[in-house]
């Protein structure tokens, strides 16, 4: 996992350069803009579990399939698995954020999960349909301007946004 200092660093190193003006700024801004991102991986993760089940009430509101006799989170067993995926997407999501870089979220929780969803006979549609569900409550939540560092987090946003986007597409 790289954060985006080493990520930065890593590539110049391989190409035997500095690191250009338009990295330094690119850095700078980011430490600049750190407590912003800090409230939004704060706020994402004190109302992680509200995320989460209420993404799942809207999921299964939506496809009532999915809880029916022979759905794929019929009962409780299966719920709870469910749930459990979920958590940890959105744990992954904040850990990308934080980091600045989508590596983490790639390596340790995406990689492979479409395959395993397949194998176990998981609707990728509808867990991916989940985690937009998730990206919707996250971003109402951390875009929310009471209590936290003022300024512009429409760049930050995006970049919430686009962590959950991935997460998204790689179970479909």
């Amino acid at each position: 996992m790289l954060d985006a200092f080493a990520k930065v660093v890593s590539q110049a190193d391989a190409k035997g350069e500095f690191l250009s003006a338009g990295q330094l700024d690119a850095l700078t801004n980011m430490v600049k803009e750190g407590n912003k991102r800090l409230d939004v991986v704060n706020r994402i993760t004190s109302n992680g579990s509200t995320i989460v089940a209420n993404a799942a009430r809207a999921l299964f509101v939506e496809q009532p399939q999915l809880i029916a006799p022979g759905g794929n989170a019929y009962t409780n067993r299966r719920m709870a698995a469910c749930l459990r995926d979920m958590e940890i997407i959105l744990r992954y999501v904040t850990y990308a954020i934080l980091a600045g870089d989508s590596s983490v979220l790639d390596d340790r929780c995406l990689n492979g999960l479409r395959e395993t969803y397949q194998a176990l006979g998981t609707p990728g549609s509808s867990v991916a349909v989940g985690v937009q569900k998730m990206k919707e409550a996250a971003i109402a939540i951390a875009n929310d301007p009471n209590g936290i560092t003022k300024g512009d987090c429409s760049q930050l946003m995006s970049e919430v946004a686009s962590y959950f986007d991935r997460a998204s597409a790689a179970v479909a």
